[in-house]
C-alpha cells in the first residue's frame, strides 16, 4: 500500500483541535487525524486500521503536557521554534517514541512551532501523565531525538547524497536525509521486514507516479512495496526517511 498526499491536497483538510487551553491547526495527510486534543473513552471506536499522519501548528506560548500514545511515531519539526522536553525543537529536528513511552512536554517558543506527527497505526488520543500512568505498558520504552539537522536547498547538489538521522537498529528502526540534486532520477528503497516507511518533502519538490509533490508533501509505503522511484523538480529536493520497527 501507498499513500501519497501533496500538500496541495492537504491544506483542504486543516481544522482546529482544542488542547490544553489553545487552539492548534492540524492538517491530515494519511489516515483521520485526531477529533480531540486528548483520549476520550470510546475513541477506539473511531480506529479505521489505517496509519496515522498529520502536521500541528502549536500557537505561541503553548504547551502539550508530558504524555504517551498507544502506537509508535515520529514527530518531524518543520517551521518555528519550540522545545521537546528540555532540549530545541528547531527546524530541522526528528524524534522517535515507542508505543507507551511517555515524552514532552512540547513547548512552543514566540513564533509557534509547526511539526509533523507521524505514526506507525491509528492511535485513539493522548494519554497524559501522570494521570494516565496506569495505562501505561512498561518494558519497551524507546525514544531518538536529533536536532539541528541542516537543511541546506539542493539547487546546487549533483546527485544523491545521504545523510544517517537515526542508524538502523535490528528490528529495524531507522531515519535517514536524502539530499537530491536538481531533475534527478532516484530510488528510495524499504525493508521488508520493517513496519512501514514515511517520506517527508522538507525542500524542493518531487515527482512520484505522475503526480508533484511539494514542500510538506507526505508518502507512506508499506514494507510490501518495491522500492520508490522518484524525480527531483528543478530545485532539486530534500526529504527525510522515516522507517518504523517490524511489528
Amino acid at each position: 500500500m501507498i499513500i501519497a498526499t501533496p500538500t496541495s491536497e492537504a491544506q483542504n483538510s486543516e481544522r482546529q483541535v482544542h488542547v490544553n487551553g489553545h487552539d492548534y491547526n492540524l492538517r491530515e495527510y494519511v489516515g483521520a487525524m485526531p477529533l480531540h486534543g486528548k483520549y476520550v473513552d470510546g475513541n477506539e471506536r473511531n480506529d479505521n486500521g489505517m496509519p496515522q499522519g498529520f502536521l500541528v501548528y502549536q500557537p505561541p506560548g503553548s504547551i502539550t503536557p508530558p504524555h504517551f500514545h498507544e502506537t509508535n511515531q515520529f514527530q518531524v519539526f518543520v517551521e518555528g521554534d519550540g522545545k521537546m522536553g528540555n532540549r530545541a525543537a528547531k527546524p530541522l529536528t526528528v524524534q522517535y517514541a515507542n508505543g507507551h513511552t511517555p515524552y514532552g512536554p512540547i513547548e512552543a517558543g514566540n513564533n509557534g512551532v509547526r511539526y509533523f506527527t507521524l505514526r506507525q497505526y491509528w492511535d485513539p488520543g493522548a494519554k497524559y501523565m501522570p494521570k494516565s500512568r496506569k495505562q501505561l505498558r512498561k518494558g519497551n520504552q524507546r525514544t531518538r531525538l536529533k536536532a539541528g539537522i541542516p537543511v541546506l536547498g539542493a539547487a546546487e547538489q549533483t546527485g544523491v547524497s545521504k545523510e544517517i538521522i537515526f542508524p538502523k537498529e535490528d528490528d529495524g528502526l531507522a531515519a535517514e536525509l536524502y539530499r537530491v540534486g536538481a531533475e534527478t532520477q532516484f530510488d528510495v528503497s524499504i525493508d521488508p521486514t520493517c513496519g512501514g516507511q514515511y517520506l517527508v518533502v522538507v525542500s524542493g519538490e518531487l515527482t512520484f507516479d505522475g503526480r508533484v509533490f511539494d514542500l510538506w508533501s507526505t508518502i507512506f509505503v508499506t514494507p510490501d512495496e518495491a522500492s520508490s522511484q522518484l524525480v527531483s523538480g528543478s530545485r532539486g529536493a530534500e526529504l527525510v526517511i522515516l522507517q518504523f520497527p517490524s511489528p
